[in-house]
């Protein structure tokens, strides 16, 4: 008898999440075993309201665009918390799933995404409902898992927002040299929240550290006062610096506004990390004749992918593939992860890792990455994430002299529940 398969996306997106899902929905296309494919609209909100798009009823060359498509315009996602104080929420995502025969739920997202699949995959259990709940891995931040990288050694996603940074860093580079006499300092902000891994992949724009480029990590004791002192000492020294802050970087408040997680949502607080450093810079005066200037990329890092890495869109397929092979043969409660073979050459393999494991899982760019003074990183740190950049540009599906991207026809399956408000839409208002 076929089991039918839902999957959905949580959280922020990514340049390669599409791949993912394109690999989950293949491997599923390929088996006999399994019947309808579904995709969430805006992921667990699509779930609790009972929006599901027929994966198998769309246009394969539609379906194919989905590997070179970033973001999550094509299906949808959502920052929506599903807490102890959402019990009613999680009865409803397995009476929906069984409403629709669904035997393999997919759900492909970070930390928080993580820890609902372990709890719908436990939940199903125990109300004796045969499901089949696995995880599939995103985040362009890093921050999943653990430092010694045992339970995954990167997520999918870092590696293109890593490429966007050391890519932008080196443009940055020639308009601060052309600048200099009159802006002396450039300041950048990366995303990352309390994790350094995109603020480091700054370095990977110049390895050889050439450039007069520091680092500010949410890891370090740096502050304000001690930012403006090395840049001073490298102004003195070079004339010019360039500064790449982490978004969660310590420069007192900054009118703090939260997602649907109840993370700190950077890019609508009042300020940023980014124009609280500029403010102080040019408010202290500088050894030179010159100012500060600042920039934000905010989602593009997360959104663009001419910079998308080759490897981390193959390993984001290959991934999503792996979570469907898990899930048919191995049962319920496993993530599947990216692991590094041992060895100088980079190779990665493909395992699993309970739900349980990671769920919830931060970790930080490890210390022994950050250099003594606390604004570069190591050369192990570059030895790392180097490999993960791919060599050359991946494919760009153009039309128009623009980027095609995926477009699928959005077209809701008939719903056989009544209609149903989650728990946290009851005042009015949605998730954000």
């Amino acid at each position: 008898m076929q089991r039918n398969v839902l999957v959905a996306l949580g959280g922020g997106p990514s340049p390669v999440i599409n791949a993912s899902l394109l690999g989950v929905a293949e491997a599923c296309f390929a088996d006999p075993r399994i019947g309808a494919v579904h995709a969430a609209r805006h992921g667990i909100e699509g779930v609790l309201q009972e929006e599901l798009v027929d994966l198998r009823a769309q246009d394969p060359r539609e379906m194919a665009l989905l590997r070179h498509t970033p973001a999550s315009g094509a299906v949808g996602t959502c920052r929506y918390k599903l807490d102890d104080g959402c019990a009613e929420d999680f009865e409803r995502i397995i009476d929906v799933l069984a409403a629709h025969g669904i035997g393999y739920f997919f759900y492909i997202g970070g930390n928080d995404s993580m820890d609902t699949a372990d709890k719908v995959s436990r939940l199903a259990r125990a109300r004796g409902h045969d499901l089949v709940v696995a995880g599939v891995p995103k985040t362009i931040d890093n921050d999943l898992g653990d430092e010694a990288r045992t339970i995954i050694d990167h997520t999918p996603g870092y590696a293109s927002a890593a490429r966007y940074w050391a890519a932008t860093i080196r443009d940055v580079e020639e308009e601060n040299r052309g600048m200099c006499v009159s802006e002396r300092v450039s300041v950048l902000q990366a995303m990352g929240r309390k994790s350094g891994f995109l603020t480091a992949a700054a370095r990977l724009a110049d390895p050889e550290r050439r450039m007069p480029l520091q680092l500010y990590f949410a890891e370090t004791g740096h502050g304000l006062e001690t930012l403006a002192a090395n840049v001073d000492r490298a102004l003195v020294r070079s004339g010019r610096v360039i500064v790449v802050v982490n978004e969660g970087f310590d420069v007192g408040a900054i009118g703090e506004a939260r997602d649907g997680f109840g993370h700190v949502e950077y890019g609508a607080s009042r300020t940023t990390a980014a124009q609280a450093v500029v403010n102080h810079l040019n408010a202290h005066g500088f050894p030179v004749r010159g100012t500060a200037t600042g920039q934000v990329p905010g989602v593009l890092q997360r959104s663009t992918s001419l910079h998308r890495s080759t490897v981390d869109a193959a390993e984001a397929y290959e991934v999503g593939r792996e979570a469907v092979r898990i899930a048919t043969e191995e049962g319920t409660g496993y993530m599947a992860t990216i692991l590094r073979a041992p060895g100088d050459a980079y190779r990665a393999y493909y395992g699993k890792v309970p739900l349980r494991t990671v769920a919830n899982s931060a970790r930080s760019l490890p210390k022994e990455w950050i250099a003594t003074d606390g604004i570069d990183v190591t050369d192990d740190f570059v030895r790392y994430a180097q490999p993960l950049l791919g060599e050359g540009f991946a494919e760009i599906p153009v039309e128009g002299g623009l980027q095609r991207f995926a477009r699928l026809v959005l077209a809701l399956a008939p719903k056989r529940l009544p209609s149903y408000v989650p728990v946290r839409m009851r005042d009015g208002t949605r998730s954000v």
